[in-house]
C-alpha cells in the first residue's frame, strides 16, 4: 500500500468536497439529521470557502491518497496565540479505514503542530461518534472539554473537545 499525504491544491477541491459528501452521508446519518449534514457541508464544503482557506496562512489542507486514490484529508488550524493546532477536519473514506490512515494523517498534524511551536493539538468530536472518540482516544486524545455550539438555522454542534499533548507525546517517543 503506498501512501502520500501531500498539500491540496486548487486543482484538488472539487475532489476532496465530494469526499467529504460520501464520508458525511455514511458517517453521520442516525448521529445528525440529514438537514443538518446539508447544511453543515453546504457551510464547509462549499468550492469557494475551500479555495478561500487555501490562501490563509495559519490554516493547512492536506490530502491522502492511497496507491494514486483519494482516501482522506484534513485541515488544521494555529489557534491559542500559536501555542494549540486544532485538527478542524480529519476524515478517512470509510471503505479504507482501520488501515492506519487516520493516524497518519494524525501524526502529519502533529509533525506540522511541532514544527511551528505548538504544545497541544485539539479536535472537536460530536459526542455520539463513538466511533471517532476511541479512535481518537487510541491516538493520545483526551476530553478537555465539553461544547455545544449554534451553528445557525436551529443547528448546533453537540461535541466534546479532545486534547492531546504534543510535548509528552514527544516525550514517551
Amino acid at each position: 500500500m503506498n501512501v502520500l499525504i501531500t498539500p491540496l491544491g486548487t486543482a484538488d477541491v472539487d475532489s476532496v468536497a465530494a469526499l467529504a459528501r460520501r464520508i458525511w452521508q455514511q458517517t453521520y446519518l442516525g448521529i445528525i439529521s440529514q438537514a443538518q449534514i446539508d447544511f453543515m457541508l453546504e457551510q464547509r464544503y462549499h468550492r469557494q470557502r475551500l479555495l478561500d482557506e487555501l490562501t490563509m496562512p495559519d490554516l493547512w489542507w492536506d490530502q491522502l491518497h492511497v496507491d494514486g486514490q483519494l482516501a482522506g484529508f484534513s485541515s488544521c488550524l494555529r489557534i491559542a496565540g500559536g501555542k494549540e493546532m486544532k485538527l478542524d477536519k480529519i476524515y478517512v473514506d470509510p471503505g479504507r479505514q482501520r488501515l492506519g490512515l487516520g493516524a497518519r494523517l494524525i501524526e502529519h498534524a502533529a509533525g506540522r503542530a511541532l514544527a511551528l511551536g505548538c504544545c497541544t493539538l485539539i479536535l472537536a468530536v460530536n459526542k455520539r461518534n463513538q466511533a471517532a472518540i476511541a479512535a481518537y482516544r487510541k491516538h493520545g486524545f483526551a476530553v478537555r472539554e465539553s461544547v455545544c455550539v449554534d451553528i445557525g438555522q436551529g443547528f448546533v454542534m453537540d461535541d466534546f473537545i479532545m486534547a492531546r499533548s504534543l510535548l509528552m507525546h514527544t516525550a514517551e517517543s
